[in-house]
């Protein structure tokens, strides 16, 4: 079996993909799909400095890590990981907007509450199971759209008292599992 791509890997191959352009400079970056493919996030993305759209998506990828460093990253893509939880997104909460973390292994929304900014989560095909990792997301004051499907305590549900019960819980939805909230009082 061959050895996972790293980072500084990933990256080498973005710049002799796009010959003439700096990783650096770049405001939207994908590593996604690595073959090998990428288990560990570390500090070489801090090159990214202007990166506002980063893609990891489809790796191996088990932490959020090394990411403290974009300023500027407004969407953040992880899907088809082996992420547990939403440590390591500290250093970018004053900026991210988007964070697209669907298809990981996540039971616990602990650690999301510090993305203050954050207005569209996909999250679905997870596995939380409880209603009380939902209501947390209430912590998340700008959120507006969230894709929840796929995920234990979804599918525990009817979809019409599931969608009434999660918009009751999250005043703010504007967008519930890619569908247009509708409010009775609207």
């Amino acid at each position: 079996m061959s050895k996972p791509t790293t980072i500084k890997d990933a990256i080498k191959k973005w710049e002799d993909k796009h010959p003439g352009e700096q990783i650096s400079e770049a405001l939207e970056v994908g590593l996604q799909f690595q073959w090998p493919p990428i288990e560990k996030m570390d500090n070489s993305l801090s090159v990214l400095q202007k990166c506002k759209k980063l893609s990891l998506s489809t790796n191996m990828i088990e932490k959020i890590a090394g990411i403290s460093a974009l300023k500027n990253l407004k969407i953040l893509s992880l899907g088809r990981n082996y992420i547990k939880s939403f440590s390591g997104l500290e250093g970018v909460a004053d900026t991210l907007e988007e964070l697209w973390i669907s298809y990981n292994l996540i039971e616990k929304v602990k650690g999301a509450q510090v993305l203050k900014r954050l207005k569209v989560l996909y999250i679905g095909n997870n596995m939380i199971k409880e209603w009380s990792e939902f209501v947390k997301l209430q912590e998340l004051p700008c959120l507006e759209e969230i894709l929840f499907v796929g995920n234990p305590l979804y599918d525990s549900m009817e979809e019409a008292v599931w969608k009434v019960e999660a918009i009751k819980k999250l005043p703010n939805l504007r967008k519930l599992d890619g569908e247009p909230v509708v409010r009775e009082d609207e």
